[in-house]
């Protein structure tokens, strides 16, 4: 038999002959798969855009302020104090009372009630002529008062000529109107302090004409002044001690506010600064600085931090005053400076590098550190003077992963 070659086998089979794919191929296919693994992993393993929030630099009003809590306080009040020791009965008013001018407050019963012993009437006598000088005291702040009150309204004039001329400014005219008002306030205020100083006179002079102890032996307290009781300091009878606190009166529509800030704060708050009254339970009132207090005083903070605090005292400015009460909490924000047409950005965005300020400003996919040169700062906003261009997009609150030239996406 004739055997056959093994093509010709395969030709008898129905198979033809099987492709093999020349070298230099297969080499470019591993090429290919390699190629390809190297970009996969560089896309796998490559920095990603760090996710940030931005917010755009804005041109328009800076606010400087000062943010601080504190509470409202009846401005004019009188407190009685039991001139003698006895017994005290029980009081027929309440807290929120409102009183004239001798109508009776207490009564004190007792031996001493009856200012019989001579121990007791030479205290009077002392504390009668201490009320006297009070009274003069009292009568000299008052005509210090009517004199502020003259240059106040002058000044307010001279604003206002001024104004009217072209070389004055509506903000000037505020401040002069606001210190017109504080000035009426306070001649006010010396007003009752006179009215006071005199009922405390002749409260101690009728105490000291009373009949003997026979004839006597009750003490009736009367109201100096007309007001409001603003506390009681004993609720119910009892003994009570000579000078011991019983009663304080006010005057309910004399309101003020004082407001402790760091001494830092206060030195660049003038007076007449318009503030912003919140966090009392109702809208936003509207008060001017009156007063800031010549001296400070120590404080610990919460961190117990010792710092010096100053007094800054609040006039009401506007309505909506007749719900504060003596002692209510509130957050006062005053406005230190105001400046019109500014470049700024919220705080947030401007940090401090080396001795000088910088934001990450955001272009073509990728931060840029930018120093600028800020001015005039606040609590919410920043005034950048140099450095940055209306419009530009910054970044807000900086993270760790942040740097010049990383690439970024914007947080949604």
């Amino acid at each position: 038999m004739v055997e056959m070659s093994e093509k010709e086998a395969g030709a008898g089979d129905g198979q033809g002959p099987q492709w093999e794919a020349p070298p230099w191929l297969r080499t470019l296919l591993w090429v290919g798969v390699g190629l390809l693994g190297v970009v996969g992993l560089f896309f796998l393993f490559r920095p990603q855009p760090v996710a940030v929030d931005l917010v755009t630099v804005e041109r328009g009003t800076l606010e400087v302020v000062v943010d601080e809590d504190g509470r409202t306080r009846v401005r004019d009040r009188f407190q009685i104090r039991s001139p003698v020791g006895g017994t005290l009965l029980r009081p027929q008013v309440e807290v929120g009372d409102l009183v004239a001018e001798g109508d009776e407050l207490l009564r004190i019963e007792g031996p001493e009630a009856t200012l019989d012993d001579a121990r007791t009437r030479a205290q009077l006598r002392t504390r009668l002529e201490a009320a006297r000088a009070g009274v003069e005291r009292a009568r000299s702040m008052a005509e210090a008062a009517e004199a502020g009150l003259v240059e106040a309204r002058e000044e307010l004039r001279r604003q206002e000529l001024l104004l009217r001329e072209g070389g004055g400014s509506s903000s000037a005219v505020e401040r002069a109107a606001a210190l017109l008002r504080a000035r009426e306030a306070e001649v006010r205020s010396a007003g009752f302090g006179v009215r006071a100083a005199q009922g405390e006179v002749e409260e101690l002079e009728l105490q000291l004409t009373r009949p003997p102890a026979a004839d006597v032996g009750v003490l009736v307290l009367t109201a100096p002044v007309a007001g409001q009781v603003l506390r009681l300091h004993r609720e119910s009878g009892g003994p009570v001690s000579p000078a011991e606190p019983l009663l304080e009166l006010g005057d309910p529509g004399a309101m003020e506010m004082v407001v402790d800030v760091l001494s830092a704060d206060a030195v660049g708050i003038p007076t007449g600064a318009r503030a912003r009254i919140s966090g009392w339970g109702g809208e936003t009132l509207e008060a001017r600085v009156r007063r800031v207090e010549p001296s400070g005083f120590t404080r610990v903070s919460a961190l117990g931090i010792e710092e010096q605090r100053v007094n800054v005292i609040l006039d009401p400015d506007g309505e909506g005053w007749g719900r504060l009460g003596d002692g209510f909490r509130i957050e006062a924000t005053i406005l230190v400076e105001e400046a019109q047409d500014v470049l700024w950005v919220p705080t947030g965005a401007a940090f401090r590098r080396g001795d000088g300020w910088a934001v990450f400003r955001a272009g073509n996919g990728r931060l840029e550190e930018v120093p600028v040169e800020v001015g005039r700062r606040s609590q919410a906003q920043v005034e950048i003077v140099s450095g940055l261009s209306e419009g530009d997009r910054v970044v807000l609150y900086p993270g760790d992963r942040v740097e010049d030239g990383v690439r970024y996406r914007e947080r949604e």
